[in-house]
């Protein structure tokens, strides 16, 4: 059931596990963000570049308040998450410094997906997240497109396929946007949500392109 499989996920993790995982956009692997000896697995998951940040996640709005320091009306987060976007915002001191050490930023995602959300509720602190894929291959939208990493994780749960495989649109991932400069954004990844995401930004919140 749905409750066992959250258990047993949150159980990897806290083990220092990577899980895969299904998200509103693409699949995903997790780690604990404030595990630094999974962090570092995460990275040699993927054969990625040490200087590239890892997004967090979290389950709800209220939590992130914690880890990062928030410069816009709480209601654009509300309007924004959960869904898919990435919003980066200033870190705070909370967030562990082997994560990201090279920058003051962070990503922010609540995926608008009810297990990953279970999920990162069930955990002490907040998920580190990245697409399930070797760094700069295609983004996966079903388990068996990233059976090369299997081997190397804890736990992989299957939630089907994610949108139409077919569909290149469908493999964008989250919109990123820096919002971490007042009455300003920046998009530095279009995604899938750009459109609807700069709409609000700049005609309900006055923000302006920076």
């Amino acid at each position: 059931g749905w409750k066992e499989a959250v258990a047993v996920a949150a159980g990897a993790l806290q083990a220092g596990g990577l899980v895969a995982l299904p998200t509103d956009t693409v699949y995903g692997v997790a780690c604990l963000a404030q595990d630094s000896g999974a962090v570092r697995s995460i990275y040699g998951l993927k054969g990625r570049n040490g200087a590239k940040p890892l997004a967090i996640c979290l389950g709800d709005v209220e939590r992130l308040y914690r880890y990062c320091q928030v410069n816009v009306p709480d209601q654009l987060l509300r309007d924004l998450l959960p869904g898919p976007v990435t919003l980066v915002l200033r870190r705070s001191e909370e967030l562990n410094k082997d994560l990201n050490p090279f920058t003051q930023l962070v990503g922010v995602r609540i995926p608008n997906h009810a297990f990953v959300r279970d999920l990162a509720r069930a955990c002490p602190g907040p998920l580190a997240l990245t697409s399930a894929n070797i760094s700069s291959q295609a983004s996966t939208l079903s388990v068996m497109e990233f059976q090369e990493l299997w081997p190397q994780l804890s736990l992989i749960v299957d939630g089907g396929p994610i949108g139409d495989v077919q569909s290149p649109e469908c493999r964008l991932g989250s919109t990123v946007v820096d919002l971490s400069e007042s009455g300003k954004f920046s998009i530095i990844r279009p995604g899938c949500a750009l459109n609807s995401t700069v709409e609000i930004l700049q005609q309900k919140y006055g923000l302006v392109p920076a």
